[in-house]
């Protein structure tokens, strides 16, 4: 029987008198992976960025791991420690070292003890390859390790879904494929995701289906297979034309 991680029902949001997302509908089922692309501006980041409540809706309903989100701060607060979000930049506590940046959210924000948080934070920077980073400050390493670091974090949490929020586009090229392979894994995994990226390729490779966006609204999705080959919007068709030359 299918679980729904994230289920969101009629969503709009403004800014001032612009509206950045109209009446979107989406579910998330538990262990599906799903890529959001479109054109700059058409609410991708904003919608994810509601799933958490970064960004507050104004219209619709938002109810994600069974939690409705709203206004009620008690309610974001156990939606915040069942999802995990990494961001375009790294957002690491640059004062603390790789090691305690993971251990700090089990610590504080569900009480775990520091042996606990420890043992729970080397078994996820193992798992994004850099155990070897523990002791050092995220200033010390490359923008693709820190990314690296962000997902750990992350993971740290033990969250029932992934939020990515285009994590390779403040990358230089040659770290793309380490972050990347690092998502690629958690997929493989079974880890809950949500990326909006432009990487098609890790589309083409990792999505059980890929959502297109444009003007705050879903406009198409389907599976990668046939999303990519046969297009049925013609916005669809113009973004992916432009993206894919690339």
């Amino acid at each position: 029987m299918s679980e729904k991680i994230i289920d969101v029902r009629n969503v709009s949001k403004w800014y001032g008198a612009f509206r950045v997302l109209t009446d979107v509908n989406l579910t998330v089922e538990k262990g599906e992976r799903i890529v959001i692309c479109g054109p700059s501006g058409s609410g991708k980041s904003t919608l994810i960025r509601c799933f958490n409540r970064l960004e507050a809706h104004q219209e619709g309903d938002i109810v994600v791991n069974g939690i409705p989100l709203h206004d009620k701060m008690r309610n974001v607060g156990e939606v915040r420690k069942n999802v995990g979000m990494v961001f375009q930049h790294f957002n690491l506590f640059p004062h603390m070292t790789v090691l305690m940046n993971c251990m700090v959210g089990p610590m504080w924000i569900k009480g775990v003890s520091q042996a606990e948080a420890r043992k729970t934070a080397l078994q996820f920077l193992e798992r994004v390859r850099i155990p070897e980073q523990a002791d050092k400050y995220p200033v010390q390493l490359s923008g693709g390790q820190q990314q690296r670091v962000a997902i750990a974090r992350s993971l740290c949490m033990q969250p029932a879904v992934m939020l990515f929020d285009e994590p390779t586009s403040a990358l230089d090229p040659e770290m793309v494929s380490e972050v990347l392979d690092t998502m690629t894994g958690l997929a493989r995994d079974g880890m809950t995701m949500v990326c909006v990226t432009h990487e098609m390729a890790f589309a083409r490779a990792v999505a059980d289906r890929v959502i297109f966006m444009n003007a705050g609204q879903i406009v198409e999705q389907g599976k990668p297979e046939e999303f990519f080959k046969n297009p049925q919007h013609e916005r669809t068709k113009l973004f992916l034309s432009q993206i894919l030359k690339h």
